[in-house]
């Protein structure tokens, strides 16, 4: 398709699936797509989330409150909460051939499950008397970018932050 004929979207205009060019933010890859080795064309797949940066803030008594810090990284697709190492950074790019996983879940959702996850992880590494206070510090919303590569012996699908790959499966 030309490049007068390639339609660009930017976030706000998304309602999910395919685009042939996206406007979006994304976790800054360590793996460009230019540097992923194929025998062919190399696709793309944004996949979304919201990060949180997340203190659960614990009163003791005798004490003064204990802060305890957390990265919530929520898969916004298949719903599920998990713990980051870091608050990653961003940038935004223009993505050709890309396709655009829609969320599935509302913001309130998101942040209901961020909670529910931050306050889990505090109960088990600290023993309370009363339920952790829960506020979010930063929050943000981004793609991570999986580059899909052909190669010889079978497709690949290659995480663009860690580097890793998996053979793709049909």
């Amino acid at each position: 398709m030309s490049d007068s004929r390639r339609r660009e979207t930017t976030a706000g205009e998304r309602t999910g699936g395919h685009h042939d060019c996206a406007e979006l933010t994304v976790v800054e890859p360590a793996v460009a797509r230019e540097d992923v080795d194929s025998s062919g064309r190399v696709g793309a797949v944004a996949y979304p989330y919201r990060v949180y940066e997340a203190v659960a803030t614990i009163e003791r008594p005798l004490l003064s409150d204990l802060d305890v810090e957390y990265v919530v990284s929520v898969d916004r697709s298949r719903r599920l909460a998990v713990r980051a190492d870091v608050f990653p950074e961003t940038v935004t790019e223009r993505i050709d051939d890309v396709l655009v996983v829609p969320s599935e879940l509302s913001d309130e959702r998101v942040r209901e499950k961020a909670e529910a996850a931050v306050f889990t992880w505090t109960l088990r590494k600290i023993a309370v008397h009363s339920a952790p206070e829960v506020t979010f510090e930063r929050t943000v919303d981004a793609y991570k970018l999986y580059w899909l590569a052909s190669r010889p012996d079978g497709d690949v699908i290659v995480d663009s932050v860690r580097g890793t790959e998996s053979p793709l499966e049909d």
